[in-house]
């Protein structure tokens, strides 16, 4: 079950872990593991990428900070830490490195005070911003459910097509070079009270399947949410279908019925 408490604005906050990454290969083994050019990450900075499987599905977000040279931290949803760091352990073999996991509140609140960036990262109105702006997030309920571009990551800065090759490198250098992607994260906002969690299933009242991939409770009771959705109605054919086969998983209960407002993207998606 996620970690979550209440937050001031009447939504649940899912609590947030490190992951530490010491030793002189540090900044290398990550470079070899995640989308992004972790050799560009600077002190100060937070860097956004992600963690793949070999068929190009994102198994986590992580937001890099380098507090010291040999010193890597990776935030991310405390649900996932422990799966994250398990899978990256798997790959260390001779590097200098250990990656360490910590969930206590101090830690992180210590990394704050060093690191402004990540102090905004933590205000109590950081996951509504994220939202409007159409950052996406990877929660235990979707790990491995969406392909890269599913989820904008060529859009928000989280992908290098330069770097070299990493986990699932080919697969999404494939659909960025040879075809347009039929499903992307869309922003929306319901036009009812609804309570969505990332995961849910919803068939919007213009037909189209989606996935939910965040939301954000509004004060009204209605909720801007961020969900993965055909781009038109022709991508609900049988080629958006295999495109997708990540995130429709048998077993899970039909999609309920959702009516919503699309709410523009602050960035446009590739043609």
């Amino acid at each position: 079950m996620a970690a979550e408490s209440s937050g001031g604005d009447g939504n649940p906050r899912r609590e947030t872990g490190l992951l530490h990454f010491r030793g002189a290969d540090a900044r290398k083994f990550l470079q070899g593991q995640l989308s992004n050019d972790v050799n560009a990450l600077r002190a100060g900075e937070l860097m956004l990428a992600g963690l793949h499987n070999p068929q190009g599905r994102v198994l986590a977000l992580l937001r890099l900070a380098a507090p010291a040279p040999d010193h890597l931290v990776a935030l991310l949803p405390a649900e996932l830490a422990e799966a994250v760091a398990a899978v990256l352990r798997r790959y260390v073999l001779r590097a200098k490195l250990k990656i360490e996991v910590e969930l206590a509140p101090a830690a992180l609140a210590g990394l704050a005070a060093q690191l402004p960036t990540v102090a905004a990262l933590l205000e109590p109105a950081a996951h509504a911003r994220h939202v409007a702006a159409g950052l996406p997030q990877v929660y235990a309920a979707t790990s491995g459910e969406f392909v890269a571009q599913m989820l904008n990551l060529d859009c928000v800065g989280a992908i290098s097509f330069n770097k070299g090759c990493y986990t699932g490198q080919e697969i999404i250098a494939r659909a960025h070079y040879r075809g347009r992607t039929k499903r992307r994260m869309q922003r929306f906002a319901s036009i009812a009270p609804v309570a969505l969690a990332p995961g849910d299933a919803v068939r919007l009242d213009d037909g189209r399947s989606a996935r939910i991939v965040d939301a954000v409770a509004l004060a009204d009771g209605r909720s801007e949410f961020l969900a993965v959705a055909p781009l038109d109605m022709r991508a609900e054919g049988a080629s958006a279908a295999a495109e997708s086969a990540g995130s429709a998983t048998a077993g899970q209960p039909p999609a309920r019925p959702l009516a919503a407002t699309p709410l523009p993207l602050p960035y446009a998606l590739p043609d």
